[in-house]
């Protein structure tokens, strides 16, 4: 046989050393923000998800080997995916309590109709959740949290093995309730700014009723949105631990779920 020819057992070999470990990695990348955004190409997310597997599977445990291609290997793949896909997609909600406490300022403020094209999800968002976007994006790359996201799924090989590990009704149930925490999570990074432009409308409205004759839409709309930009400036000293809070969260919820 020539040694360039693939057989059975070397194709088997492939799939138990590289296949399923890649699998896992890549379906994180396609998933994770930053790395899974639209900016990036699908190119470029396969060619890192090749080379972290290269660099990762010597340091592996070992795996269980595959005695044949079956449909049970399949299934094994797409557990993989999945498991990958969770843990990318645990993070992107935590990217979206930002976001959505941006729409909520937004729209409280007068800046609903100051939309734009977000180009890492693909829809439109307010500029003030665009801003938010990208200042938490440069805060998660400046602590490495990619990497330390990365090290996690990489540490997940010790404890999901690929092929003797399922994933159970209470952990799907767990991710599912991710949704109430992301809106009471950007709900209450919100409520500060909420509750003053609440009082400063009503403030006008008092005023509307004392003098009919003023223009409250011409006098309250600048006012509100000065006001409102003003408490997004105060609320920035605060930012760092905001987003502490929400980054230690997101990197225990995935680790309590890969123990």
């Amino acid at each position: 046989m020539s040694p360039f020819e693939l057989s059975q057992d070397a194709i088997l070999l492939f799939v138990q050393q590289y296949l399923f470990v890649l699998t896992r990695i890549a379906a994180m990348f396609m998933v994770m923000p930053i790395i899974g955004s639209n900016l990036v190409t699908a190119r470029v997310k396969v060619a890192l998800a090749v080379a972290v597997t290269v660099i990762v599977v010597p340091i592996l445990p070992a795996i269980k080997p595959v005695t044949e291609f079956t449909l049970q290997t399949i299934l094994v793949l797409f557990q993989e995916m999945l498991l990958g896909v969770i843990v990318g997609f645990i993070f992107q909600v935590v990217f979206q309590v930002f976001v959505i406490a941006g729409q909520i300022i937004a729209m409280q403020m007068g800046l609903g109709f100051a939309s734009m094209n977000d180009p890492v999800n693909g829809a439109n968002t307010t500029a003030l959740s665009q801003f938010y976007t990208l200042l938490i994006t440069l805060m998660f790359v400046s602590v490495n949290g990619h990497l330390v996201l990365l090290t996690l799924l990489v540490e997940s090989f010790t404890v999901f093995v690929p092929g003797e590990f399922t994933i159970t009704a209470s952990q799907l149930i767990s991710i599912a309730q991710l949704g109430t925490w992301l809106f009471s999570a950007s709900l209450l990074m919100a409520l500060p700014v909420m509750t003053s432009l609440l009082f400063v409308n009503m403030a006008f409205g008092i005023m509307s009723r004392a003098a009919p004759q003023l223009n409250i839409f011409s006098l309250g709309f600048p006012f509100t949105l000065v006001c409102g930009l003003a408490l997004i400036w105060f609320g920035l000293f605060s930012f760092v631990e905001k987003f502490d809070d929400m980054m230690t969260y997101g990197f225990l919820f995935v680790h309590d779920f890969l123990e």
